[in-house]
């Protein structure tokens, strides 16, 4: 639910990336087991080899070169704290870290990414004090969010996240605190029903995410590369959306259409803006986005072991090694680059993108669903405002 500036590829071109977002992995485990996840699941095992919360010196560091980084390149950046589950570390280290951003870098937008369950009254008064917005992980109904999100003990964890959003809806500050709701896509879910459920959370927006997986290891629910599971779900989930009076928002949705129509999308992994991501984890390191999780061991690893303790980020972001990082956003693929539909799929994830065979020099696995849904778009906007590219 981050809000990012972006730059298209031929503005970033030549020049030294800027951060947009800083992801802050305040703790580095949780607890719940979701059967998805790319932090835990899928075969990396990086977090075994992390302090599990944020050490205070570290924490300390950490501020301080987030301060340099808004001197040095002169524009704010937003800071999402992840995890694991970044609550794990607890209301008083919060207090103690949020008014420490508060003092070095108050230009910059904070926020938490949680799965809910640990969302108390206290937290949330907090986040309102230092204005930090929470975006809630839930996947949709009961049976639906607890056939992967359960907790170490095997338990669903509806009941929990959905008692938490009461609370952000309950809440005085709850219009600048609540930014929405994050939900991984089942293919085989009713997509009217699971539409439906999360307009009556009350939630002011959805990020729907498509499940994890690549070329080598295809996503949950996808039977080949050029099936249309998830494709054909947000379909349907596009059609409920546009003949709703009161949606909630759906980003990339918004964003899909802004691009059929010659816009700029607002996030990544959609069009053929650029993000600058740096990952901060709780021993200091800086990496790559973790979502490289999923396709190998360290795959979000700099070969360079950067770290705050020893490094500025704008000297990181300077280097060839993260110029090559940061134009990995662009697809290489051939099939990509004769695409006419480049300018609004992007190329999609590059760890969508991945194959043991070929690297990221593929279109993403995805790229059938997308091609499905972004002609869907392309249906609506002749029937309402004509012909359209």
């Amino acid at each position: 639910m981050i809000v990012r500036t972006i730059a298209t590829t031929a503005e970033v071109s030549g020049r030294t990336p800027f951060i947009d977002t800083v992801l802050l992995k305040v703790a580095s485990r949780c607890n719940l087991d979701c059967s998805y996840c790319y932090v835990f699941n899928m075969g990396d095992e990086g977090w075994r080899r992390q302090p599990k919360r944020l050490p205070l010196g570290v924490e300390q560091t950490i501020v301080s070169r987030l301060g340099e980084l808004l001197r040095d390149q002169g524009r704010p950046f937003s800071i999402v704290l992840h995890g694991g589950e970044p609550l794990l570390l607890g209301r008083d280290r919060l207090n103690t870290l949020f008014a420490a951003f508060a003092a070095a870098v108050p230009s910059c937008g904070l926020h938490i990414q949680t799965n809910g369950t640990l969302l108390d009254s206290d937290i949330l008064d907090l986040c309102a004090q230092y204005g930090v917005g929470v975006s809630v992980s839930l996947d949709g109904p009961v049976d639906v969010n607890d056939a992967f999100r359960v907790d170490l003990r095997g338990r669903g964890s509806f009941a929990r996240v959905m008692a938490a959003i009461q609370r952000l809806r309950d809440h005085p500050a709850q219009a600048a605190l609540f930014s929405g709701l994050l939900a991984v896509v089942d293919p085989r879910s009713d997509p009217d029903e699971v539409y439906h459920f999360f307009k009556e959370t009350g939630t002011p927006s959805v990020d729907f995410l498509y499940r994890d997986g690549n070329h080598t290891a295809l996503p949950f629910g996808k039977a080949s590369f050029t099936s249309t599971e998830y494709g054909t779900w947000m379909t349907r989930i596009l059609d409920l959306y546009l003949a709703d009076p009161t949606p909630p928002r759906i980003r990339v949705l918004d964003d899909m259409i802004k691009l059929t129509l010659g816009g700029r999308a607002r996030k990544e992994g959609i069009g053929v803006s650029d993000y600058g991501i740096v990952v901060i984890d709780t021993d200091g390191s800086i990496n790559k986005n973790d979502t490289l999780k999923s396709t190998a061991d360290g795959a979000d690893t700099f070969d360079t072991p950067w770290s705050v303790l020893n490094d500025r980020l704008s000297d990181v972001v300077a280097t060839a090694e993260f110029r090559s990082y940061h134009e990995a956003q662009r697809p290489i693929s051939s099939i990509c680059k004769a695409c006419p539909d480049l300018h609004v799929c992007g190329g999609g994830m590059p760890t969508h993108r991945w194959s043991d065979e070929k690297g990221l020099d593929n279109p993403t696995v995805f790229c059938a669903d997308q091609r499905l849904l972004i002609g869907r778009v392309r249906e609506h906007l002749r029937a309402h405002v004509g012909e359209v590219a």
